[in-house]
């Protein structure tokens, strides 16, 4: 009976220090403000060890104010230590793959060990958010918690190596150098010497167009600055020479590259063509290209676009071994994932062929609306399952394309959960999910989840189409429905009531309204008279939506909002819009809300009000999206029927020109007026001549005086172009005509 009341007593005294004391795998690197670790680096600590030892001891001190001391190896007298970099004490594999890290505790020692590059500063910042509480969700200073103690609850024994080579998730947190190293990312800019679309960097039009357009590609017959022409000598030996002086002035660029314009326009000359013959299409005369540069500068990396006319691989001609391919999905909607998505068809064909060409394939990939970043765009459930079909074809690097440095739907959450993936495709996506949102959205966290999964259940059970050159007026019948927005609204009200008084926590819900108020303010101009638009009935403006713009702006000023579309309208150019909308007088039409018959079709995807957008009293702007009746390559002839003989003196319409969009004005407009809809006389002709190379916008009224006439119908033909000019002629692109409200007084 002693014994077991003995046996007794000693089990509960061991319970009780257990309780009381660390467990033997935690390690109280701080306890009251003090601390008898140092930070141990080796001898010969390259920059990144010594960086990474720098963040550590500054984390500590501002957690706790014990600074640690940091020492080199040398001087290290087994004292507590936390030992960065591969010092020759050290826990953990033998190697470290890449830009991994290891991070461990072993006799009550830390060891932050890196692989290649970087990889021993993202294991300090690894170790701080995992085990110390320190966060950094976004651009803004890290979130660092203040206590007199520091203890590291353990076991500690992770290892990290990342799934992808090359790393980069392009929303605004990224512009920010900690956020980047944080999350173990990378930008364009850090890596690439030269980016993107180069061929006008590398052999510049300004310069050689005038004296030698036989540098440039041959189209239909006439060399135009539309693509270099990759036959040619000098352009081999031009490029050549930009590449050594590049190279010599930029030597730790690891990236260079040799690729296509944005657009169509590949040579067509008797040598490009021999090689395109051979090679399956224009890929075949730009890998050649690309290699024969390549071989002249062994020891650098070299990238290209497959992307548009360069998507397929060639039949033949495999990539150097120095050249990287970066493989586009931009024509692949995003509301499945792209594994299973009928629009990715043509990418994942292209990637097997690249597969099976190359061992260095990069994708470019897309997750926001680039016609409206601000637009609710929820492909957040997709952004898993692409990351990993993506390294299961053994894809190296993936640069995830967002709104760049303009604030756009959900940044923080896309670039926090795609660098995780980055590192980790088969990551537990709902913890990440949880964590991201605990820590960016406190006790507002639960409904905020919420919010993002109503978006994402209402594109699935609305069968809706996520396209990254969509609008929000398209999906007014599906997720971004009246009522929809209503509920979504609802939820972030619920958030706010959670978030209490926590003003970082509401300025973040805040921000997340921007999204919502941006489809209101935009789908408002679709609906016009209806209900949910910016008129009354009268044809005024509804008196508060000067001062929601207004609101909107500032808002979008305060978020970091620096343009609403790629390439356009910052929020005080916003403003101006609207008010060229609010001061727009209003004509009233006899023939508004009249019928219109049409003899071509309207496209449906840019023409969401069909037939009635010419006589819904509402004029288009500069976005061809917005109430223009759009016609793809053919004349565009409209009847309308105001119902009963009127007395007409003037029909008036406006035609969109937007040669980056390939819409041009028709080349004549006949207008002709008939009682009965069976006999027309001709009103008035107008021939329109074939514009000058002009990427501008414009809005062209035509006018046709018809004093005293009676009609019943009206009939407009616009004649489209039969082509294309030649400025602008791109293969498998025909001309489009938008036309907007028919007005007649």
């Amino acid at each position: 009976m002693c014994r077991i009341m003995s046996s007794l007593l000693l089990m509960i005294t061991t319970l009780l220090y257990s309780a009381c004391t660390p467990q033997a795998e935690d390690l109280t690197l701080v306890q009251q403000g003090r601390s008898g670790y140092v930070i141990v680096l080796p001898e010969q600590a390259t920059k990144a060890e010594s960086r990474a030892a720098g963040i550590f001891q500054d984390y500590v001190q501002r957690i706790s104010g014990a600074k640690l001391p940091v020492i080199p190896e040398s001087q290290y007298k087994a004292q507590p230590a936390v030992f960065i970099g591969n010092t020759s004490h050290t826990a953990g594999p033998p190697s470290i793959k890449s830009e991994g890290y290891f991070a461990g505790v072993k006799d009550k020692q830390l060891f932050i060990r890196g692989g290649s590059g970087q990889g021993v500063v993202y294991g300090v910042y690894y170790t701080l958010q995992t085990y110390m509480g320190c966060r950094k969700d976004d651009a803004g200073p890290a979130q660092v918690p203040t206590a007199k103690d520091i203890r590291l609850k353990g076991p500690i024994s992770d290892l990290r190596e990342p799934a992808f080579q090359y790393r980069e998730t392009y929303y605004p947190p990224s512009m920010d150098a900690e956020y980047l190293a944080w999350h173990g990312l990378h930008r364009f800019e850090d890596l690439w010497g030269l980016w993107g679309h180069s061929f006008f960097k590398l052999v510049p039009p300004d310069t050689y167009f005038k004296d030698h357009p036989e540098y440039y590609s041959l189209v239909n017959g006439k060399r135009q600055p539309l693509q270099l022409c990759l036959s040619n000598e000098n352009v081999y030996a031009l490029t050549v020479a930009w590449f050594k002086k590049a190279i010599a002035a930029n030597p730790d660029a690891m990236y260079w590259s040799i690729a296509p314009q944005d657009g169509g326009g590949a040579c067509t000359c008797d040598l490009c063509k021999k090689t395109d013959a051979e090679e399956g299409g224009p890929q075949g005369s730009l890998i050649r290209f690309v290699n024969r540069v390549a071989g002249q500068f062994p020891q650098q990396h070299f990238t290209t676009l497959a992307y548009g006319y360069t998507a397929k691989a060639p039949l033949k001609t495999k990539p150097a071994a120095n050249v990287f391919i970066m493989l586009s999905t931009i024509d692949a909607f995003r509301q499945e994932p792209l594994a299973q998505t009928a629009s990715a068809a043509g990418f994942r064909k292209n990637l097997q062929g690249w597969e099976a060409t190359t061992g260095n394939l990069f994708i470019w990939d897309y997750t926001t609306q680039f016609t409206n970043y601000l637009n609710p765009f929820p492909d957040y459930t997709n952004l898993q399952p692409n990351l990993q079909y993506f390294a299961a074809h053994h894809v190296k690097g993936v640069f995830s394309q967002g709104s760049g440095e303009t604030y756009g739907d959900m940044a923080e959450y896309n670039s926090y959960v795609q660098a995780c993936l980055l590192w980790q495709p088969d990551a537990d996506l709902k913890k990440i999910n949880n964590d991201f949102l605990t820590g960016y959205y406190g006790p507002a966290a639960n409904v905020m989840g919420q919010y993002l999964d109503a978006l994402s259940d209402a594109v699935k059970s609305t069968h809706s189409v996520l396209d990254i050159y969509g609008n929000p007026i398209y999906n007014t019948k599906d997720y971004l429905s009246p009522v929809l927005i209503d509920q979504y609204s609802g939820l972030l009200d619920k958030a706010e009531v959670a978030a209490a008084n926590n003003t970082v926590f509401l300025q973040r819900i805040y921000r997340t309204r921007l999204f919502l108020e941006y489809v209101v303010l935009q789908q408002s101009r679709f609906y016009g008279f209806d209900k949910y638009g910016y008129l009354q009935p009268d044809g005024t403006v509804n008196p508060r939506w000067p001062q929601r713009v207004q609101k909107f702006v500032a808002a979008c000023k305060t978020a970091g909002v620096q343009e609403l579309s790629e390439g356009g309208l910052s929020p005080d150019a916003y403003a101006q819009e609207w008010q060229a909308i609010f001061s727009r007088k209003w004509i009233k039409s006899l023939a508004q809300g009249a019928s219109v018959t049409l003899v071509n079709p309207y496209t449906p995807e840019y023409t969401p009000k069909k037939e009635r957008t010419l006589t819904d009293g509402l004029t288009g702007g500069n976005d061809f999206s917005y109430n223009w009746l759009f016609t793809y390559g053919k004349d565009m002839i409209a009847t309308i029927d105001m119902g009963s003989s009127k007395t007409i003196r003037q029909v008036q319409m406006n035609f969109l020109q937007d040669a980056r969009h390939y819409i041009f004005n028709p080349t004549q407009v006949v207008v002709e007026t008939s009682v009965d809809g069976t006999h027309f006389t001709v009103a008035g002709t107008k021939d329109i001549p074939v514009p000058e190379e002009d990427y501008a916008v414009h809005i062209n009224p035509y006018s046709f005086a018809v004093p005293g006439t009676a009609a019943r119908y009206i009939r407009v033909t616009a004649k489209c172009p039969a082509t294309l000019p030649d400025w602008r002629l791109v293969a498998g692109k025909k001309p489009s005509l938008c036309c907007d409200e028919i007005t007649v007084e």
